[in-house]
C-alpha cells in the first residue's frame, strides 16, 4: 500500500485538540476538512477567529482557510480523496462521573457510512483503555472494509499547543503493523520524533498515565499544604527551599489543579481498571485531596469573614477564572473556580460575587454568575475578600500594598499561588495576606476512634 496518498485528511470534532492538529496539518502540506457540528464554532472558524484564546492561533488559522488547505463543514466530506479520519471529539463526564461515548461511537458511525477500502481512522480523543479495540474497530469492521485504525494520544499544553505539536514525540499505538507504518509516517510530517508502541491499548494507558502522574504530583504538593498549615508553618518554604540545589526533591507548589484533562483523566483511569477488577489507589486519592482543596478554602473564608459582617455587606472579587493563567488562556473547562463559587455562594449566600480576568470574556464571567470587573482597581475597590484563583501573570506582579488601599476593612487577600512574600507586604492596616499551605484546613475525623487495648 502506498502510504504516501494520505494526503487528503478529515479531522471530526475542532474543539482545542481538533482545530490546533487542523492548522498543524494544513501548515505541513496536507488538505485538511475541519468538521464540527457546532454551528457557532463553525461561523466563527471560517472567518478566521477561533472559538478560544491560544497564542498564534488566528493569525495561522487565518493563513490556511486563505490557502484553501483548511476546509470547514458541519457533517463529513463526500470527498473520495480522503483517506485518513482522525477523530477529536470530545469525552466528558457524565452525570454519574463516567466517561461518556456517546460522541466518539457516533462519529464513528458516520465514518463507517462512507469508508474506503483502504482508509485509516486514527482516535485521539481521551477514552477508556481498550476503547479503540472493542469499541471503534467493531463498528468500523461491520463494514467490510480493509482499513488501518489505531490510537494517537493528543498531550499538548493549553497555551502552548502549536509548538507543542511539532515538537513533542507523538505516540502511534496500531492494531497491525501495516497501520502502525502508515500512521507513523503521517505525524512524521508534524514532528521529528515518532514513538510506535505494540498496540493501542498501550498508547490509550500512556495518555491516562501521563495526566494522572501530574494529578498525583500536584495532590501530593496539596496535601504538603494542608500538613504546613496544620503545624503553623509556610509549604510555600517548606517546597522551595526542601528543593533548592537537591534534585532528588522535584515537588511543585501546591495550588488548584483542574482542566478539561486533569479533572477527569483520573476519573477516567480509575473506571478503565475498576472494570478490570483493580482499583488506582493513588490515582484514586489524588482526585479525591485535589477535588476536596476548593470545598476546604471556601469553609475557611467563610469562617473568616463571617463574623465581620452581615452577609449582604460582603464583597468578594474572584481573580482569574481560567483553569489556569500560565500559560495563559480562557478555557473553563474544568476550572477549579466553578466548585470554589458554588460552595462560596452555598457558604455566604448574601455576598456579591465579582470576577475579574485577564482573558475570560466578561460574557463568560457573567454566565458563572459573577458581576465582571474591567480592571484590578475595580475587582479590589471596596472588596472584603480577595481570591487569587489561577496563576496568571499579571496577578502575580499586581501592586498589592497599592490595591489594598481600596479594600473594605477587614479584608483578606487569599492566594492560592503564593505569589507574594507576606513579609515583604505593607499592606493597609486590617488588610492580611494568606496563601495557600500557611492556614490550618479542616480536620480529617476518624468515624471511631479504636479502643485502647
Amino acid at each position: 500500500m502506498d502510504y504516501q496518498h494520505d494526503r487528503t485528511v478529515c479531522i471530526i470534532g475542532l474543539g482545542y485538540v481538533g482545530l490546533t492538529l487542523a492548522i498543524t496539518m494544513a501548515e505541513a502540506g496536507y488538505t485538511v476538512w475541519g468538521v464540527e457540528i457546532n454551528q457557532d464554532f463553525t461561523d466563527k472558524i471560517v472567518t478566521g477567529k477561533a472559538h478560544f484564546f491560544e497564542p498564534g492561533l488566528d493569525e495561522r488559522l487565518g493563513h490556511q482557510l486563505e490557502a484553501g488547505r483548511l476546509l470547514v463543514l458541519n457533517s463529513l466530506p463526500q470527498d473520495p480523496a480522503v483517506s485518513l479520519y482522525i477523530i477529536t471529539v470530545g469525552t466528558p463526564l457524565g452525570q454519574d462521573g463516567r466517561v461518556r461515548m456517546d460522541m466518539v461511537k457516533r462519529v464513528t458511525a458516520e465514518i463507517a457510512a462512507q469508508l474506503k477500502d483502504g482508509d485509516a481512522v486514527v482516535l485521539r480523543s481521551t477514552v477508556k483503555i481498550g476503547t479503540t479495540r472493542n469499541v471503534v474497530l467493531p463498528i468500523l469492521a461491520a463494514t467490510g472494509r480493509d482499513f488501518d485504525i489505531g490510537f494517537c494520544p493528543e498531550r499538548t499544553l493549553e497555551g502552548r499547543a502549536l509548538y507543542e505539536l511539532t515538537h513533542l514525540p507523538q505516540i502511534v499505538g496500531a492494531n497491525s503493523e501495516r497501520g502502525a507504518i502508515r500512521l507513523a509516517q503521517v505525524f512524521n510530517a508534524l514532528t521529528p520524533t515518532v514513538i510506535r508502541v505494540r498496540d493501542p491499548e498501550t498508547a490509550e494507558m500512556i495518555k491516562l498515565i501521563d495526566n494522572t502522574s501530574r494529578d498525583v504530583g500536584f495532590a501530593f504538593a496539596n496535601e504538603v499544604a494542608r500538613l504546613c498549615g496544620a503545624v503553623g508553618i509556610s509549604a510555600a518554604d517548606v517546597i522551595t527551599f526542601g528543593k533548592l540545589g537537591y534534585a532528588r526533591t522535584q515537588l511543585p507548589m501546591p495550588g488548584p489543579v483542574g482542566g478539561p484533562c486533569l479533572s477527569k483523566d483520573g476519573h477516567i483511569l480509575v473506571e478503565s481498571m475498576l472494570d478490570r477488577g483493580i482499583m488506582p489507589e493513588i490515582a484514586s486519592a489524588a482526585r479525591t485531596i485535589n477535588e476536596r482543596l476548593m470545598v476546604e478554602v471556601a469553609e475557611y473564608l467563610a469562617g473568616q469573614v463571617k463574623p465581620w459582617f452581615r452577609t449582604s455587606a460582603l464583597k468578594i472579587a474572584v481573580m482569574g477564572l481560567a483553569f489556569k493563567g500560565q500559560p495563559e488562556t480562557n478555557d473553563l473547562r474544568g476550572s477549579t473556580a466553578i466548585p470554589l463559587l458554588a460552595e462560596l455562594r452555598k457558604l455566604l449566600p448574601e455576598a456579591r460575587l465579582l470576577g475579574y480576568d485577564p482573558i475570560v470574556s466578561a460574557e463568560d464571567l457573567s454566565g458563572l454568575g459573577l458581576t465582571p470587573a474591567a480592571s484590578l482597581d475595580e475587582a479590589f475597590d471596596g472588596a472584603h475578600l480577595v481570591v487569587i484563583h489561577n496563576n496568571h501573570p499579571k496577578f502575580q506582579g499586581m501592586p498589592l500594598s497599592a490595591l489594598s488601599k481600596t479594600m473594605a476593612r477587614p479584608a483578606i487577600v487569599y492566594d492560592f499561588w503564593n505569589s507574594f512574600i507576606p513579609e515583604r507586604l505593607t499592606l493597609e492596616d486590617g488588610v492580611r495576606y494568606v496563601a495557600l499551605g500557611s492556614h490550618p484546613m479542616r480536620m480529617d475525623v476518624p468515624a471511631a476512634i479504636p479502643e485502647p487495648v
